[in-house]
């Protein structure tokens, strides 16, 4: 019998990730409800599944963005060298010890949902200020994305998108630096979650045909989205990223009340 989950994941993968892309977000972070409410993967599965539809949907994106060569920035290095190490450390925290979900999104909602409205916010060019962040200060953002994404299977684009936009770095930089980060660390993240469901209880592992689907729905969106980026301006990208973190911390906030 036809599974038709499947065919709703595919398609949920390949339509988040076409708006998302062009942003440097890999879309998982707004596939996490559709797994949770829509298709009921449990908890904790539903973290790696997230992770495996990562690890699936960035080449899309990625040989797109490689073409350009945009790849190849200091920033990219930068994000990776930060998100590696925080995945792993990540997802022992969400076997062991059991992070509190609602107090993530309260802390995510608090976060995102001011520097979307900045980022929405219409500026002309005298009054746009940019800020200059040091690489110790991108390293460590980098790390505590990716131990948010190690816990809730996000891979940390989704949260290092907007911070970096918002401190004045162009959307054309930081969407491959980010969305590269997000695949390394989603790769390293599922071998995490592997090497630990041989010892931890429950739901650990991914459920694998739907995150397969799911990412060969984003693998597609991915390559497409990233194809119109060039063609979008940049006041539109930051309007899109500023709507993208305002919709994320309004259902972190509805989600945690």
């Amino acid at each position: 019998m036809f599974d038709w989950d499947l065919l709703l994941g595919f398609a949920a993968g390949l339509a988040i990730s076409i708006v998302t892309a062009p942003a440097g977000v890999s879309g998982a972070v707004f596939l996490l409800p559709v797994q949770l409410s829509v298709l009921h993967v449990p908890n904790p599965a539903v973290t790696p599944t997230n992770l495996l539809y990562n690890v699936i949907a960035g080449p899309g994106a990625l040989a797109r963005y490689a073409r350009t060569g945009t790849l190849r920035s200091p920033l990219s290095g930068l994000l990776v060298a930060g998100t590696l190490p925080g995945v792993v450390l990540g997802a022992v925290a969400r076997v062991h010890l059991i992070a509190d979900p609602d107090l993530f999104r309260l802390c995510a909602a608090a976060v995102l949902g001011p520097l979307g409205v900045w980022l929405l916010l219409p500026r002309n060019g005298r009054a746009r200020h940019r800020f200059t962040l040091r690489r110790r200060a991108i390293l460590a953002l980098a790390f505590a994305a990716g131990c948010v994404g190690g816990v809730y299977g996000i891979g940390g684009g989704s949260l290092l998108s907007p911070v970096l936009v918002g401190a004045g770095l162009a959307v054309a930089t930081v969407a491959p630096a980010a969305l590269l980060s997000t695949f390394l660390t989603s790769i390293a993240g599922c071998f995490a979650y592997a090497a630990l469901s041989v010892t931890a209880p429950g739901d650990v592992a991914p459920y694998w045909p739907l995150g397969i689907a799911c990412g060969l729905g984003g693998l597609l969106g991915g390559y497409l989205g990233a194809a119109l980026q060039p063609r979008l301006p940049e006041r539109l990208l930051r309007r899109l990223l500023g709507a993208l973190a305002t919709a994320l911390a309004g259902l972190y906030a509805v989600q945690a009340l």
